[in-house]
């Protein structure tokens, strides 16, 4: 290596076009863009209940194909991608319970491997508690709020992930 050069990593910094747009005057103050999401979440909270209840109605049907063997190939990705659709917007929408069970769903079904068969009573489980959760005097509450559930789901998913003779499966 030659002698003149540096043996040091030189550090570049790039500014994005997002960085540039955010320093830029002109723009929506900070409260207010705040504000504005607020609002457009209050909004969605409405259309909300019917969302959840087709979303729930997909996933049911799902499983319960799975559990008949009339389900189509790839349901187990379909569930998945509900499953996490459901975590993610139980989160954004303040629904810790919904977040939670779904999140819970979806450690087992990202830790089956593909082509390996689903253990369907672990996931008829939460199922369960997810059908549990959209009644409106479960809805509000926190994940804290009901120890028993909540432990119980840990358990069945790590049962379902990690036991090699669990007798869930």
């Amino acid at each position: 290596m030659p002698d003149n050069i540096s043996r040091e990593a030189r550090i570049f910094f790039v500014e994005t076009r997002f960085q540039k747009m955010a320093r830029r005057s002109g723009g929506v103050p900070r409260q207010r863009a705040i504000e504005q999401a607020q609002a457009t979440i209050e909004e969605a909270k409405l259309g909300f209940d019917d969302w959840l209840e087709q979303e729930l109605g997909e996933l049911i049907g799902l499983i319960e194909n799975a559990k008949n063997s009339t389900a189509e190939q790839n349901w187990a990705d379909i569930a998945t991608i509900k499953s996490r659709q459901l975590r993610d917007i139980g989160t954004t929408m303040g629904f810790e319970l919904l977040t939670f069970i779904a999140d819970s769903l979806l450690e087992i079904f990202e830790a089956t491997p593909a082509g390996a068969e689903c253990n369907i009573e672990s996931i008829a489980c939460h199922l369960d508690a997810l059908v549990l959760v959209k009644q409106k005097s479960y809805r509000n509450l926190k994940p804290e709020q009901l120890p028993e559930l909540t432990r119980g789901l840990r358990r069945v998913a790590e049962c379902a992930t990690t036991c090699s003779n669990c007798i869930l499966k």
